[in-house]
Formats: C-alpha cells, structure tokens, sequence
C-alpha cells in the first residue's frame, strides 16, 4: 500500500508542475523537481524512494530520451548540421569548459568537476522550442539552427555521458589504455546503431543482408505492417533491446533509447506490403503520428515525470548549506550565461552566417540546461556519490536561473529580432 500511496502523491505532483508550468510558461521539469522538493521536506514522501519507485523512474527516463529522439527528424536533423556545426561545438565547448573551472576552483574535484561540466553542457531543446513556439518564431531560420545545434549538443553530450561518467565514478582508471577501452566501446555503440539504420531498419536491407534469401526486401516497415496492433509494443521493445545493449557496453541505457528514437524514421510506419496492397487496419491504425502521441504522453505526462520528482525528493532543505552556496551559484550562474551566450551567437554569426539579431536570439535559445543535465545529476549523485551536497544544490539551482533566463530572453528579444530580421 505505501507504494501505491507515494506514486498516487507523485502524481498528484506532477498534475501540480503542470498547471505551474502552463502558467509561468517555463519547463514543467523545473516544477516537477520542486513538487519532489516539498513533498520530500514536508513529510510526504519517504527520503529513501522504495524498489518499485526507483525502477519506475528508471523506465521514465529511458521513454524520455526516446521520446526527445523519436520527434527528431533525421532528414531534418543532417540537413541543418552543415549550418550549425560551429554553434554545436563551440556553443557546447565553453559552458562545459567554465563549468569545469568554476566547480574546480570552489571544489578542487577533478572527478566532480568533469560531471558539472557534462552537466551544464546539454541545451534543453524541449524548453527552447516552447519558448520560440509561444512568441511566434520557431519557424525561423534562428529556430533551425538552435535545434539543430541543440541536438548535436545532446548527442555529443551522449558521447561524453559514455566516456567520462565511468572515469568519474571509478569504474574505469584515468590511464590511457582505459580511457582508448571506454572510447572504443562509445564509437562501437553508435557505429552499431548507424549500421542498424542503414542496413536492418530500412524497408528494404542493404549491405550484407541483401543478399541473404529471404531477408533481402525486408525491413522495418515489413514488421510494422505485420503487426499493426501491437506497433507500440513493438517500438518498445526495440527501444528497450537497443537500451539493454548499450548497457551491455558500459554506457547509460538513455544512450541507447535516444539514439533508438533517433533512427526510427516516420516512412517506416507508411510503407509495406500492407498499406501497397491497400490493406489497412483502420481499427487499430497505430500510424506514426499516433504512436508519437501515445509515446509523449507516456513518456512527458505520467511516467517520465516520476523521474524527475523522485530527483527533486534528493533536495532536504539545509538553510545553512543553501546559504553557504549562495557565491557558488551567483558565479555559476553569471559565468554560464556569459560563456553559453557569447560562444553560441559569435559561432553562428561566423561560423553559421547567421546575421546579428539571429545569431544572438540563437545564443538566447541555447542557454536551458534540462531532461540530459539531470540524468548526469541522478547518476553522479544519486547513484554513484560523486557530487557533493553543496554541488548538487549549486547545480539544481543554476539550472533552474539558466532555464528561466530562455522564456525571459526570447521574449524581450523578440522586437529587435523582428524589426532586423527579413
């Protein structure tokens, strides 16, 4: 019963951070975090989450990633990379190489100080995009080239995640020979994952399957239209297969599950013997549009939440250590903003040939730190103990101010970006 009793009250929370969410206009992650926070101190959930708890919160954060690489198209996606891979590199490079000094001034952490900077520097593309959707520019080309950057970020971000959470949490030694082992199995992860969308997942293979008998004109959209049902469970099965293996390899399973949702293409849920031969399930039409629907409200309404709330319930409010770490946050803060903003706008006015007003609504649009930051902020300090008390109350705090400074941005930089940009 007291399971049932503290996911009831999660859920609760997170009905709460939505309506706080619609009215502020910001992340509901934020909220989510703070419903955890008051829950937590005020008695009504456990310190400790039990079994069943963290495992669901676990399986949330895995739809989540997904779901961010599922609504992800891949035409899109390599079509801007051209424009935007200065704004991805150097936008990406400077908040993780001012995150790492900052904490390592305050800290003296080498382990700790590679987390907070893989922390601080994945961009919040969900975040982004609502805040350009509410004032009427995520068509613009600005808007482009920060999701698109956004995404080369979170990717990139991914890599790192495979690469330097081991060393910081010990698994791996800091020597060369370790560090080559935990790269090759990172590139041997996504170049799997390549060869499975360029070979397995088609509608028709290509490479060495094509010349297996049988298999040569079978593909992904064979099996969706073969299982027109149960399309959904079929989804999530490969999510979970695909999250499983790059666990195998050492990495985290949100790797897995966001490239997985990367490479799954909206042509495979349209094409088939069935929709060619005009056979259609028009009971059960599971088509992609659909499936995202169903896969977001799962994965963003009612169990990817619990994630974020059972990380909120880790924040026991110290006065004493919140007071303590008020200097660390200010200048956090202040030097992430500053370093996120001028790299971002100076790559794409450079490096993107985006023009003035653009590339500094692209520096604005870059600043949210979300869904990725606190996947690294649960497995440094909740699973592994690498973060101090004082890190994670610095971190969580500045991510709620860089996630504030977006909507706030944008909006009050949207009539200079108007008036300059054709």
């Amino acid at each position: 019963m007291p399971v049932l009793e503290s996911l009831t009250i999660i859920w609760i929370g997170v009905l709460l951070a939505h309506f706080m969410a619609k009215a502020t206009r910001l992340t509901p992650v934020l909220f989510y975090l703070f419903m955890g926070a008051v829950f937590v101190n005020a008695g009504v959930l456990p310190e400790e989450p039990n079994e069943f708890i963290r495992g669901f919160a676990e399986v949330g954060i895995i739809l989540i990633m997904f779901s961010l690489g599922f609504e992800e198209s891949t035409s899109n996606f390599m079509a801007g990379v051209k424009r935007s891979w200065g704004i991805a590199l150097f936008g990406g490079l400077a908040p993780f190489l001012t995150a790492y000094s900052v904490s390592y001034y305050f800290w003296n952490d080498f382990n700790m100080s590679l987390v907070i900077g893989l922390a601080m520097t994945a961009t919040a593309v969900s975040l982004t995009l609502v805040s350009l959707k509410s004032e009427g520019l995520s068509k613009s080309k600005a808007a482009t080239g920060i999701m698109t950057s956004a995404v080369l970020d979170d990717i990139a971000s991914l890599a790192l995640v495979a690469i330097i959470i081991p060393i910081a949490t010990g698994q791996a030694n800091i020597d060369i020979s370790s560090v080559g082992m935990i790269m090759l199995k990172a590139m041997g992860f996504f170049i799997l994952v390549a060869v499975l969308s360029s070979w397995v997942l088609p509608t028709e293979s290509r490479g060495p399957l094509h010349f297996v008998p049988g298999l040569g004109r079978f593909g992904a959209a064979h099996v969706f239209s073969m299982t027109r049902g149960q399309r959904t469970l079929v989804i999530l099965i490969f999510v979970m297969l695909v999250a499983i293996g790059s666990h195998m390899l050492g990495l985290h399973p949100a790797v897995g599950a966001y490239m997985a949702g990367l490479i799954l293409r909206e042509e495979y849920f349209n094409e088939g013997p069935a929709t060619i031969a005009g056979d259609i399930d028009e009971e059960a039409p599971e088509d992609f549009n659909g499936i995202k629907r169903l896969v977001d409200n799962v994965a963003f309404v009612w169990i990817g939440p619990v994630f974020f709330v059972v990380l909120g319930a880790k924040i026991i409010f110290d006065w004493d250590l919140l007071v303590s770490v008020l200097p660390h946050i200010f200048v956090l803060t202040v030097t992430l903003m500053t370093a996120q903003i001028v790299s971002a706008s100076v790559a794409a006015r450079y490096t993107g040939g985006f023009n003035f007003h653009e590339s500094l609504m692209i520096g604005f649009g870059m600043l949210g730190r979300a869904e990725l930051a606190f996947v690294v902020l649960d497995i440094a300090y909740v699973q592994n103990d690498v973060l101090s008390d004082a890190a994670f109350y610095t971190l969580m705090i500045t991510a709620f101010f860089l996630n504030l400074a977006v909507p706030v941005s944008i909006k009050l930089w949207k009539p200079h970006f108007v008036r300059n940009v054709p």
